[in-house]
């Protein structure tokens, strides 16, 4: 089987980091800016960042409504952080011109941690991820307050005032997280992706 290609949202954010952690995880990796490149990949990565600029530059791009119809039909993504926000399909405390991506049945509420201040760090253990707890960085970052009927939950947060909000969820082959696994060098969630957009390939072909 040929290797997968995933292209990763290059226009704003952490972005060089997710091609890294692709590439380690045996994907072939392209940094997406150009409207022509969607039609060639198996798979698409949202880093975070700052998702109203994301928002603009989407559609400044010609990119939003192309990346929207290779999501409906079934394109495999992962989003972090803001790649969260991007793929919902309700943003709670955004800009009312704020434009996303409708690939997740869910609800999501920007900066809910609170400020850059209000970072942090959690171990979490993640439904589909061995080998224990995950280390997550959470910057400025979302939670989900809603899960439509066929989103499946893969963590929450396990201690704190938090507890118990959603921070990670999929929905058949769109994968987020409201913090970074692309910062901490554990790759066991690119690797889940990786795998995902495997199967896609190979059940589509």
């Amino acid at each position: 089987m040929s290797t997968p290609l995933i292209g990763v949202l290059a226009l704003q954010g952490d972005f060089r980091e997710h091609i890294a952690a692709v590439e380690a995880c045996g994907a072939r990796a392209i940094g997406l800016r150009r409207r022509e490149e969607i039609d060639a990949i198996d798979g698409l990565v949202i880093p975070g960042g700052e998702s109203t600029t994301m928002s603009r530059l989407l559609t400044a791009f010609e990119l939003l409504d192309p990346l929207r119809s290779r999501l409906k039909e079934g394109l495999p993504a992962f989003g972090s952080c803001a790649g969260m926000i991007m793929l919902a399909s309700e943003i709670l405390d955004t800009r009312p011109d704020a434009q996303h991506l409708d690939a997740l049945d869910i609800t999501v509420r920007r900066n809910a941690f609170g400020r850059q201040v209000d970072s942090f760090e959690e171990d979490l253990h993640i439904d589909g991820i061995e080998g224990g707890p995950v280390r997550a960085v959470f910057i400025r970052a979302p939670w989900v307050e809603r899960v439509g009927p066929d989103v499946e939950v893969l963590a929450r947060v396990e201690a704190g005032p938090a507890q118990g909000r959603i921070v990670a969820v999929r929905e058949n082959a769109v994968i987020a997280t409201s913090f970074h696994p692309e910062v901490t060098g554990d790759l066991r969630i690119h690797d889940l992706f990786v795998q995902t957009v495997r199967g896609s390939t190979l059940n589509s072909g």
